[in-house]
């Protein structure tokens, strides 16, 4: 499996809403980080859909090491 293109070295915090569906860019291709604008096609990544359950602060893996998809776990900071 290829590995993704780390976006960027901190997580995007990202106001979401409750009831809300985000789909989180998996490749790190994507310009619209942290979610996904169809860069990943014709590779083995696809995009992961998350729905808020409320309103609140996300922060939103950009670094593509978490383990915790599709949110920060901290894995930049070994990176």
């Amino acid at each position: 499996m290829s590995e993704p293109k780390m976006a960027a070295n901190a997580p995007i915090p990202i106001e979401v809403e409750a009831g809300q569906s985000y789909f989180w860019c998996s490749c790190g291709q994507s310009a619209n980080q942290p979610f996904c604008d169809g860069s990943h096609k014709g590779s083995e990544f696809t995009p992961q859909k998350w729905t808020a359950e409320e309103d609140g602060k996300k922060f939103f893996c950009a670094c593509k090491k978490t383990g915790k998809q599709p949110f920060c776990d901290g894995s930049h900071a070994k990176l």
